[in-house]
């Protein structure tokens, strides 16, 4: 259950879909996989969830598969049958949950307040949905209970789209957030596969908001890279900083002491999530340097990709 839930914490956005015609679903399902969501809750709203869900399971085995609005034993004993990863309810009913439990499934119940939390957590449950997440109090009410629920996580559906994505996953105690504006029915019903794509492929560069941190540029000794960053610094009118291993020009330039990784020097990328970054870039083609990866209490910091690009290593690093 811990790897089904990292899995999707990497992944990052839950589509959440309520589909009418589950003859569509396999390619709904292919759309968000190329669009980077390989992952998707199906609600039980429709009729035809129970048949979209077990035509995802069977046609597209990459992708995790939720039931949503599970409200009762007999649609969780469905979904279980149709094959699902995980189970979603909107609200905390115990009895449902501790059913869901002891079949062996992974659920995430539905949770507004704390008192509800505390209860999942004596049901040994880390990982709660949030909902309605933004009609609740959204992301300050959960950096808020993040104070004594240190270990909980949640997943935040309701109220989530592209403005806010970042203020929710950008916290560390965020799982993922669950949203409806890359699966709407119009696009559903319409086909559009293509615009469904697109949207998650917007939304995951948006959720990793990658961008360029500075430049490392190689010295064969200190002296050199002194005098490196104090040119730099006079052309481009920039603050000299001294380091231990490096001295910066600006936030810019960071001038190594001594030869680094990478032929010239280093790139570095800065990313909301380093785990969520490596996941999708790796989904890309890209492979990392696991001998450099640093983590802390709120996931991995920093990590090189493996090889050079143009003469530079890259590596990534947390906002």
């Amino acid at each position: 259950m811990k790897e089904l839930l990292n899995r999707i914490h990497d992944i990052g956005i839950v589509p959440v879909i309520a589909i009418e015609d589950a003859d569509k679903a396999v390619n709904l399902a292919r759309a968000l996989v190329k669009g980077g969501l390989p992952v998707a809750e199906v609600t039980f709203r429709t009729e035809a969830a129970e048949d979209a869900i077990r035509a995802i399971v069977r046609e597209v085995p990459e992708m995790i598969v939720g039931a949503g609005t599970v409200l009762t034993k007999e649609q969780a004993d469905r979904a279980i049958d149709a094959g699902v990863n995980f189970i979603v309810s909107p609200g905390f009913n115990p009895e449902i949950t501790k059913y869901v439990l002891n079949k062996g499934a992974c659920m995430i119940p539905g949770t507004a307040t704390a008192g509800e939390m505390e209860q999942a957590m004596m049901m040994g449950l880390d990982t709660v949905k949030f909902f309605p997440a933004e009609q609740n109090g959204g992301i300050s009410k959960l950096k808020a209970l993040a104070g004594p629920y240190k270990k909980l996580r949640w997943m935040p559906t309701g109220g989530v789209n592209t403005d806010n994505l970042v203020d929710y996953l950008s916290f560390h105690q965020i799982l993922a957030c669950g949203g409806t504006w890359m699966v709407k029915k119009d696009l559903i019903e319409g086909e559009k596969w293509d615009d469904i794509t697109d949207i998650c492929k917007k939304a995951v560069k948006n959720m990793l908001g990658l961008e360029l941190k500075h430049i490392g540029i190689n010295s064969e000794n200190e002296e050199t890279a002194v005098q490196t960053a104090k040119t730099l610094c006079a052309l481009f009118d920039l603050e000299y900083k001294p380091g231990n291993s490096s001295v910066f020009a600006g936030k810019e330039f960071e001038i190594m002491k001594s030869k680094g990784k990478g032929t010239h020097g280093h790139i570095a990328i800065s990313t909301w999530d380093v785990d969520r970054a490596v996941y999708h870039l790796s989904r890309a083609g890209a492979s990392f340097d696991e001998s450099t990866r640093t983590r802390d209490d709120k996931g991995s910091k920093f990590i090189y990709l493996e090889g050079e690009f143009g003469g530079f290593a890259i590596h990534l690093t947390r906002k």
